[in-house]
């Protein structure tokens, strides 16, 4: 099997990181693009093993863009740093790249409160405009699969919260067979915070960030 490089943004992830990494399957490569953590995050990833660049703009997107910019490997897959996400659902998303252009997960939470009502029902409102656009998605979730090339050349320009959003309005409009798959959502790791579903200001911001990309 051909190696699959996986992005990783990270932010004070320093707690998480070792579980995600070991978690890994065989031949996926760790990139863990640190967006300015202060917890110690690339060097607990570079002691694991893990390739680690650095991204100084602030933003889920320019984290995630840099991270495909060193990926090398033809398929890339994405996944949040902070445990929330099983690395053992990839190899599913990846599989299903044989009839897709993108695979995409939709989370399915493990637990009551994993998912805060606020993050849900502004990712609900979000989701039910992509499916107007055609695109049979339930979530704008952080797990997905994608060829590097394919990505490269969709363009995507935001580099905050607005990043996935785009991603999905730009493979509706470009016609990409899309197939989204459950994937397991637990709590993030003890002694990480989530940046977006941690808070109703978080969740109101990435919102923010995402409309903007409808205009």
């Amino acid at each position: 099997m051909d190696p699959v490089d996986v992005v990783l943004p990270c932010l004070d992830e320093a707690a998480a990181l070792p579980a995600v990494l070991a978690a890994l399957p065989a031949g996926y490569r760790a990139i863990v693009v640190d967006n300015g953590s202060s917890d110690g995050s690339p060097e607990v990833a570079a002691r694991l093993g893990a390739t680690v660049v650095h991204e100084p703009r602030k933003g889920y997107g320019a984290a995630v863009h840099t991270g495909l910019e060193h990926a090398t490997a033809d398929i890339v897959c994405f996944l949040d740093a902070d445990g929330s996400l099983d690395p053992g659902d990839l190899p599913r998303l990846v599989a299903a790249l044989d009839g897709a252009r993108l695979a995409v997960g939709k989370r399915i939470p493990t637990g009551r409160g994993v998912w805060p009502w606020h993050a849900r029902a502004g990712n609900a409102v979000l989701a039910a405009l992509m499916r107007g656009r055609g695109l049979p998605v339930s979530d704008i979730a952080p797990a997905r699969a994608v060829r590097r090339a394919d990505l490269l050349a969709l363009g995507v320009r935001d580099r905050a919260f607005g990043y996935p959003l785009e991603l999905l309005i730009r493979a509706a409009d470009a016609r990409w067979p899309v197939i989204e798959l459950d994937v397991a959502y637990r709590a993030r790791a003890a002694g990480t915070k989530s940046k977006v579903s941690g808070s109703v200001r978080g969740t109101l911001r990435a919102v923010r960030d995402m409309t903007r990309v409808l205009r």
